[in-house]
C-alpha cells in the first residue's frame, strides 16, 4: 500500500534568535509542541551552549548547513542535520527557516518505514533498481558506452530519437548507427573523456532516420566510474536544440541583415548585399528584379498593386554554384513574367508567395517560360519563395529565393523571415532610388549653373575640371568661373558653399550670378568679396526664417564691424548658408594679378621654369560669418605662368595629410609647358584617391601678355586744345594697325571722353588704346565721380556725350582705381576675310 508522507521539520527563527513557528515535523523530531517552543530562544535546544556563540558568525551568510545536536523534550540528544535559509519576513526583518530531513543517525533503508514511496502501490525491491529503471524511464535522450565506446545501454528516448532498439544496435560504436562527420567528432571526445575523466561538450547537427529535417543537438559526455573512482565507459546525455538553434539561426540572419543590407546609398550595391546575406546561408538562390523605373531613378514608380504580365529589370543575383547557371536573365537584363508566375503572383497580391515546385507547376512554365522551366528541371528547384519589395506604400521590385541543394523545403517560418529581410532591404533600395533621384536633381540643377566650356581671352587660356562626390552626402556647391573684364582683364573665381544636395547647388548659382553681376561693375577683389558677405548674410537669414539685415552702401566695413559689433556677426550670421570664394584679377597688359580669398585655399603660382609657389592671401573669413575685412594682395606674373585654382576637395583627404597632399599638388603642377588639359587630368590623378568624399572644381589659367605694339598710351595735359591732337594720333596709330574702317568712331569717342575728362574731371589725365580681338579704348582721370548715362531734354545743350558713346560701341563702363577712375568703350572689329587662290 501507498505509505503516509511524512512532513519535513521546518522552523523559522527571528533575528534575535526567538523561535517564531514549529510545524509537525519539528513536533515528530524533537518532542516539543509548538505552543511549549514558540516564543522560547533556538538556544535552548543545543546540547551544548558552548556551541550558541560560533553560530553567531551566520549572520554574514545567506545559506547554511550542517549538523547539530539537539535536545529532546525527554531531555535525550540526537545529532540532526539542518539547512538554514536566510529570509526577508513579512515586516521586513531578517529571519531563518530551518529545515531538517530527520536525525543524522537514522539512514533510510528500502523499505522501511521511512524509505521514499514509489509512484505504485508497491516499493522497489532494491536502489539498484530504481537507479536502472531511472535511467530507462528519463526524459533525457540518453546511452552508455564501455571502455571500447561500444554501447551497452539505451534509455527509452534515446531508442525513439535513433528508431532502433537496445538489442538491435548493442555493441555498436556511435558512428556505425549515426554515419556522418558529427559523430566521428563526438567519438573522439569520447576518447579523450575516457583518457582524462573530464567531462565535454560538443554541438551537433545530423539528419536522423525519420526525422524531416537536419536537427542540432547539444551533447554532454561525462565519465562513468566504478567503485574506486577508475573510468570503464562514458555517458552520453543529448538535447534536442533544433527548434532554438533554428530561432538563433534566423534571429542572426535578420541581425546580419540589418548590419550588412544598405551599407551604401547606391541601389544595385543595396541588392547585392540583400543576396549575399541570403546565399547560402536561407537559399541556394535568390534573384532580385526591380521595376524599370526605380532603376533608372528618375521616375517615381507607381503606387498600388501591378497587374498583367510583369516587366522587371535584374540588379542582382547569386547561387551557390559558381557563376550562377541557374539565372535564365543575366544582371541588366530585362525579366518577363507571365501573370500566372511566383513573382507576378506576389506583386499582383502585394505578399509573400510559397511554392513548392511540382511536376504539373513546372508543366505549367513550359508553356509559358521553356527557359525556366528548363533550367527548373536542370538544377532540381523543388521550393521556392516571391516576396515583393515594397516601401512606403510603392511596389520597388521582387526579391526570388529558390531552394535546389538544400533538402529542407521553404516553411511558412522561412516565408516571415523571407519577409522581414526584403522589408529592411526595400526601405534601403527605396532610400538609394530616392538619393539617386535627388543627386541627379542636383547634379542636373548644378551643370547648368555652372559654365559648359569657357571663354577665349587674350588674358589666358583656361581649362577645368568639376568632378561631383561619390559620397552619400550627395553633390556638393562648389563652382569656377572666368570672367571677362574691361580692358582685356579677366577675373577668375572658384567657390564652394557649404552643404550637399539640391539647396547648395541652388545656393552655388545664386553666388555665381552675385559674382558676375558685381565683376562687371569692376570691383577690387576685397570690395567684390564684402558684397558677397552681405548676400551670404541675407541667404542665411532667409534660410532662418528672420528678415535679412540691410546691406552697407558703401560695401565696406566699419570699424565697430571690424571689431565684430555688426548685427551680423556671432549668432546671428550662423545660418543654413556658408561658403568660400576666391577671386582673382589678371591684368595682360601690366601681368598683374590681384587676388583675395574668403576662407578658400591659396591659389597656386607656377613659372614658366617649373616653379611652384602659392600665393601668400590673407585667408580672410568665410562668406556668411562677417565681422573682418577683406585684402587684396597684388602681384606681378611672367608670361606664361600658370594659376591653379581649387577647391578644398581636391587637398583634404582622411588618408593623407595636409603637407603631403600639399606635397603632391607642386609635382603635378609642375610641368607649365604641358597642355593645361593634361595637366588637369595629373592633379586629379595624383590628388584624389580611390574614394571621393567630396566635389571637386579645379581651374588652370596659363597666363598672356600682350605685346607693346598691341597697346598704345598717351599722356594728355588738362586743355581743351589737345582734343585735336589726340585725334590725329589715334587716327595714325589706327592706319598702323590696319584699322582704317575705326578711325571714324573711334575719334568721336575719344574726343567725346577726353572732352568730358578735361572739362568735368582733374588731371592725371590719360589715354590708353588696347588692340587685340577688339578695340578698347581708356580714359583716364583722377577724379572718382562717375558719369551716368541719361536721356537729354530737347533745348539741353549737354547730355549727350555718353548716349553717343553707348551706341556706337559693344559695351563701355566705368571703373574706380587706386586714385581716379577709368572710362573705357569696347568697339567690335570687323572681320578680316581671306580669299585663297588654287595654288595656296
Amino acid at each position: 500500500m501507498r505509505q503516509p508522507e511524512e512532513p519535513t521539520a521546518r522552523v523559522t527563527i527571528d533575528a534575535r534568535g526567538i523561535l517564531k513557528a514549529w510545524n509537525e515535523g519539528a513536533r515528530r523530531l524533537l518532542g516539543h509542541r509548538p505552543g511549549q517552543i514558540v516564543g522560547h530562544p533556538a538556544a535552548e535546544l543545543l546540547a551544548d551552549p558552548a556551541t550558541a556563540p560560533s553560530l553567531a558568525g551566520l549572520a554574514g551568510l545567506t545559506r547554511w548547513n550542517g549538523t547539530l545536536t539537539l535536545l529532546r523534550e525527554d531531555g535525550a540528544e540526537t545529532a540532526v542535520r539542518l539547512l538554514a535559509h536566510r529570509l526577508t519576513g513579512d515586516d521586513g526583518a531578517t529571519e531563518w527557516l530551518v529545515v531538517s530531513p530527520g536525525s543524522a543517525d537514522a539512514t533510510p533503508t528500502p523499505g522501511s518505514a521511512e524509505a521514499p514511496a514509489t509512484a505504485g502501490d508497491e516499493a522497489p525491491e532494491s536502489y539498484e533498481e530504481m537507479a536502472e529503471q531511472s535511467f530507462r524511464q528519463s526524459p533525457c535522450t540518453m546511452a552508455i558506452y564501455d571502455g571500447s565506446l561500444r554501447l551497452r545501454g539505451l534509455n527509452q528516448d534515446m531508442e525513439r530519437v535513433l528508431g532502433l532498439t537496445v538489442d538491435e544496435v548493442y555493441g555498436l560504436r556511435l558512428p556505425d548507427m549515426v554515419p556522418g562527420a558529427d559523430s566521428e567528432i563526438v567519438q573522439r571526445s569520447m576518447r579523450q573523456v575516457l583518457r582524462t575523466g573530464v567531462r565535454r561538450h560538443h554541438e551537433s547537427a545530423v539528419r536522423l532516420e525519420g526525422y524531416e529535417h537536419v536537427s542540432a543537438w547539444s551533447v554532454f559526455l561525462a565519465p562513468l566510474r566504478d567503485t574506486a573512482g577508475r573510468v570503464w565507459g562514458v555517458i552520453l546525455s543529448a538535447h534536442d536544440m533544433t527548434v532554438q538553434h533554428t530561432a538563433q539561426r534566423r534571429l542572426l540572419l535578420v541581425n546580419e541583415a540589418s548590419t550588412r543590407i544598405g551599407a551604401s546609398l547606391d541601389l544595385v550595391s543595396t541588392a547585392r548585399e540583400l543576396v549575399a546575406v541570403t546565399v547560402p546561408d536561407f537559399a541556394d538562390f535568390v534573384t532580385v528584379d526591380l521595376l524599370p523605373a526605380v532603376v533608372g531613378g528618375v521616375d517615381e514608380p507607381s503606387p498600388g498593386p501591378l497587374s498583367g504580365h510583369v516587366v522587371l529589370r535584374r540588379v542582382a543575383c547569386r547561387s551557390v554554384l559558381e557563376g550562377s547557371p541557374e539565372a535564365v536573365v543575366q544582371v541588366g537584363g530585362t525579366a518577363f513574367y507571365p501573370d500566372a508566375s511566383p513573382a507576378a503572383e506576389c506583386l499582383i497580391t502585394e505578399r509573400g508567395i510559397l511554392h513548392q515546385v511540382t511536376d504539373p507547376g513546372v508543366n505549367r512554365w513550359a508553356a509559358q517560360a521553356p527557359d525556366r522551366a528548363a533550367s527548373m528541371r536542370r538544377f532540381g528547384f523543388h521550393s521556392t519563395m516571391a516576396v515583393p519589395l515594397r516601401a512606403r506604400g510603392t511596389t520597388l521590385g521582387v526579391a526570388t529565393f529558390s531552394r535546389h541543394r538544400s533538402p529542407d523545403p521553404f516553411e511558412q517560418d522561412d516565408l516571415l523571415l523571407a519577409e522581414e529581410i526584403t522589408a529592411r532591404a526595400a526601405v534601403c533600395i527605396d532610400n538609394a532610388r530616392r538619393y539617386t533621384r535627388e543627386r541627379e536633381t542636383a547634379l542636373t540643377l548644378q551643370r547648368s549653373l555652372l559654365p559648359k566650356v569657357l571663354p577665349e581671352h587674350a588674358a589666358v587660356e583656361a581649362a577645368f575640371r568639376y568632378l561631383p562626390a561619390d559620397s552619400g552626402a550627395g553633390v556638393g556647391g562648389d563652382w569656377f568661373d572666368v570672367i571677362p573684364l574691361s580692358g582685356a582683364r579677366v577675373a577668375l573665381v572658384v567657390g564652394d558653399v557649404v552643404g550637399h544636395g539640391v539647396q547648395a547647388s541652388a545656393t552655388m548659382g545664386r553666388l555665381r550670378t552675385a559674382v558676375r553681376t558685381l565683376a562687371d561693375v569692376d570691383l577690387p577683389p576685397d570690395e567684390l568679396l564684402t558684397h558677397l558677405d552681405d548676400l551670404v548674410n541675407h541667404l542665411s537669414m532667409e534660410a532662418m526664417g528672420r528678415p535679412g539685415r540691410s546691406a552697407r552702401p558703401s560695401g565696406r566695413r566699419t570699424d565697430g564691424e571690424a571689431r565684430g559689433e555688426s548685427a551680423g556677426s556671432g549668432a546671428e550670421s550662423a545660418g543654413d548658408v556658408g561658403a568660400t570664394c576666391l577671386y582673382a584679377v589678371y591684368d595682360p597688359v601690366s601681368r598683374h594679378c590681384s587676388a583675395a580669398r574668403a576662407g578658400h585655399p591659396p591659389p597656386a603660382v607656377v613659372s614658366p621654369d617649373g616653379t611652384v609657389e602659392f600665393l601668400d592671401v590673407p585667408a580672410g573669413p568665410p562668406l556668411g560669418l562677417g565681422g573682418l575685412p577683406f585684402e587684396t594682395v597684388e602681384t606681378e606674373l611672367a608670361e606664361g605662368s600658370l594659376l591653379a585654382l581649387y577647391t578644398n576637395g581636391l587637398v583634404e583627404s582622411r588618408e593623407r595629410g595636409g603637407d603631403e597632399s600639399t606635397a603632391a599638388l607642386r609635382a603635378a603642377l609642375a610641368r607649365p609647358a604641358e597642355p593645361l588639359e593634361d595637366i588637369c587630368d595629373a592633379v586629379l590623378k595624383a590628388l584624389l584617391l580611390d574614394r571621393q568624399t567630396d566635389d571637386v572644381a579645379l581651374l588652370l589659367a596659363r597666363t598672356r601678355a600682350l605685346d607693346a605694339h598691341q597697346v598704345v598710351t598717351w599722356e594728355l595735359p588738362s586743355d581743351p586744345a589737345v582734343v585735336a591732337r589726340v585725334r590725329r594720333d589715334v587716327s595714325a596709330q589706327l592706319t598702323a594697325w590696319g584699322l582704317e574702317e575705326a578711325v571714324f568712331t573711334t575719334e568721336l569717342l575719344v574726343s567725346e571722353l577726353v572732352t568730358n575728362a578735361i572739362r568735368y574731371a582733374e588731371a592725371p589725365i590719360q589715354l590708353r588704346l588696347i588692340h587685340h580681338h577688339s578695340l578698347i579704348c581708356e580714359v583716364s582721370d583722377g577724379s572718382n565721380t562717375a558719369p551716368h548715362l541719361r536721356r537729354a531734354r530737347v533745348f539741353d545743350e549737354g547730355g549727350r556725350g555718353l548716349l553717343l558713346v553707348a551706341q556706337l560701341t559693344q559695351s563701355w563702363g566705368t571703373r574706380q582705381g587706386g586714385v581716379g577712375k577709368t572710362i573705357w568703350a569696347e568697339q567690335t572689329l570687323p572681320v578680316v576675310e581671306r580669299t585663297f587662290s588654287m595654288g595656296e
